[in-house]
């Protein structure tokens, strides 16, 4: 099998017809846009019915538009490839949650490499690659982020967000609020060319959206959950309007590269297009999604890409685009697609080049549990439930007929080639992601938080303690903690030795006031008493559909621990339940670092 780099080096007499900006020319900016959970089939000129999104019908007309290009199954692998132009595994990002979605610092970013070349760079939206810094998006090229950094949101009025690590009260609903900040970012560079990167959160459940737009695909008879996700995307389509309608308005329009895509297919079952699969899987549908790039004067309007591509291509197409040369840093698995979206490459000498798919369960990427696919310009070998299938994609788009047995040689050479590709990418069996914890000069007023979520649960029996919801998700917390011998802990990396002030964030029901706990990291311990009950309700009242425990809102009160020092090196910080006066232990949400004074080294 050719590794990425022997891909690249047989593009090179492809690449170098490409037509790119002089360092000496003026340089564009570029909106890279991404939904959440919008399937291929979620644009009403891929067929929709009853759905509106004229704003990106247009922006599909008025430049290139790609046939078939691919993403990964989930969200948090898909924004890795998409930031480092690598494959996630590569990265470090193998799952959704629980750590698993952190992305190595080692890794080049787009955003490095736009800031290097002098670039503005701001992020507004869900970044869903890690929220610790240097994880961060301030810490992975980004001069301005607003939003959120986990997989998902549960407040989509008025929620609660941050700006570059600080939290703050947003008023409106979240992609109307996240559209305003990248508009403003975008309105105050008049001096610097700049890459906008706007992640939104929507259509991903919970299924809010204001009732303007909920309630006409209602009367248009749908379901709930499909009206929900029609309305949801219907108001990112305005959304997007109001973005490239502030380009028209500053007359910028001409000089800036639009991008948009979406990070998996759809996130429930409605029109997709026929193909096999939604979110979540290895099949075309789960990974099969829109690709739409704008550069008025430079891409032909109507122009179509037909070879597959991949969210590994988009940093070097961009990037050869705006003439912007890559710092040094891990080899690329994607290369510029840039002649194609010109039309300056005949595509007979277009290699035909695998694109490899992997849905990972966090710690498990051997064949014993990975879920795969590879897949060339007809043929696509899928790996599941621990066999091989083959589906001719230029006679079967569907996927309806399995032809690995009338095909065995291509079958063999597929499955080696996958087999080949997983050893590269991931040739190390993975560990439990360390959380990193800044120096404190770095925190500027930030907080280190570090949500239940993220924790180790640890009990003798296997029961007794619990997250709220399933397998940890974010914002989930800790519940049903009953059991004394039960414990939770954080296994993070501390830069250098210094005394943090703690607090937990918790609630307790007046019968389990008055549990105490202790906290450790290394030989320094506290002990502390939740002595006050605060019991809060759940918020549902918003939602579409039967609220999942997921998407839970409820209030939390703060306890203080006191002052707590964390020793350089990698530690574990831990939490024991030391004694109880009711059935349980408080519910835990988080805890909080503060700095209490200046570290020694």
């Amino acid at each position: 099998m050719k590794s990425h780099t022997a891909i690249a080096a047989c593009l090179i007499g492809v690449l170098t017809g490409a037509n790119t900006l002089a360092a000496s020319s003026e340089q564009p900016n570029v909106l890279l846009i991404m939904a959440d959970d919008q399937g291929w089939g979620d644009v009403a000129s891929h067929g929709a019915m009853h759905l509106r999104t004229p704003a990106l019908d247009a922006l599909a007309k008025s430049g290139a538009r790609f046939g078939r290009f691919y993403v990964s199954p989930v969200c948090a692998p898909t924004r890795a490839s998409l930031l480092t132009g690598r494959y996630s595994l590569r990265t470090g990002v193998r799952g959704v949650t629980r750590g698993w979605e952190n992305m190595r610092t080692e890794e080049l970013t787009i955003a490095e490499s736009f800031r290097d070349a002098g670039y503005a760079t701001g992020c507004f939206g869900k970044w869903h690659n890690g929220r610790h810094l240097p994880l961060h998006p301030n810490g992975q090229g980004f001069d301005e982020f607003v939003g959120f950094c986990g997989g998902h949101w549960n407040s989509y009025f008025d929620a609660p967000l941050e700006r570059n690590g600080i939290p703050f009260q947003s008023s409106g609903f979240i992609t109307d609020v996240l559209t305003d900040e990248a508009i403003a970012f975008i309105d105050r560079q008049e001096d610097q060319p700049w890459f906008c990167y706007v992640p939104y959160n929507a259509p991903h459940s919970p299924w809010l959206v204001p009732d303007r737009f909920f309630d006409r695909y209602k009367a248009a008879g749908l379901d709930d959950t499909t009206a929900c996700a029609y309305a949801m995307i219907e108001n990112l389509d305005n959304n997007i309007g109001r973005l490239l309608g502030s380009l028209d308005r500053s007359g910028t329009s001409e000089k800036t590269i639009v991008v948009f895509l979406t990070d998996n297919g759809p996130n429930s079952d409605r029109f997709n297009g026929e193909m096999r699969g939604r979110k979540g899987s290895v099949h075309e549908g789960g990974v099969r999604v829109p690709l739409f790039v704008r550069w008025p004067g430079k891409i032909a309007p109507g122009t179509t890409v037909a070879p597959i591509c991949a969210h590994i291509d988009l940093l070097p197409t961009l990037l050869d685009a705006c003439g912007i040369s890559r710092s040094d840093g891990p080899p690329l698995d994607g290369v510029s697609v840039w002649p194609l979206i010109q039309n300056s490459v005949n595509l007979v000498d277009w290699p035909d080049r695998p694109l490899f798919t992997s849905r990972t369960s966090g710690d498990e990427v051997s064949l014993d549990g990975i879920k795969g696919a590879v897949r060339t310009q007809r043929w696509r070998a899928t790996f599941e439930n621990k066999r091989w299938s083959l589906f001719d994609m230029q006679a079967d788009a569907g996927q309806k007929d399995d032809v690995a047995a009338n095909h065995q040689n291509t079958m063999a050479k597929l499955k080696t080639r996958f087999e080949e590709w997983l050893k590269d990418v991931h040739p190390e069996h993975p560990t439990a992601p360390l959380i990193p914890i800044p120096r404190q000069a770095q925190l500027k007023g930030r907080t280190v938080e570090l949500p239940a979520h993220e924790a180790m649960l640890t009990s003798p029996t296997g029961r007794g303690i619990r997250y709220a919801g399933t397998s940890g998700y974010a914002n989930s917390w800790i519940t049903d903690w009953s059991d004394s011998d039960a414990s939770i802990f954080w296994n993070v990396d501390v830069p250098e030795t210094g005394q943090w002030t703690a607090k937990v964030l918790y609630a307790c029901k007046s019968e389990d006031a008055g549990c105490r706990f202790e906290i450790a990291c290394g030989n320094s311990t506290r002990e502390f008493v939740v002595s006050e009950s605060y019991q809060s309700n759940f918020n549902h009242s918003e939602e579409r559909v039967p609220p999942s425990p997921h998407y839970a809102v409820r209030d939390w009160r703060e306890v203080s621990v006191g002052s707590l020092t964390l020793s350089r090196g990698r530690q574990e910080i831990r939490i024991v339940g030391i004694s109880r006066p009711g059935p349980h232990f408080a519910e835990l949400k988080s805890l909080h670092l503060e700095p209490t004074r200046s570290p020694s080294k």
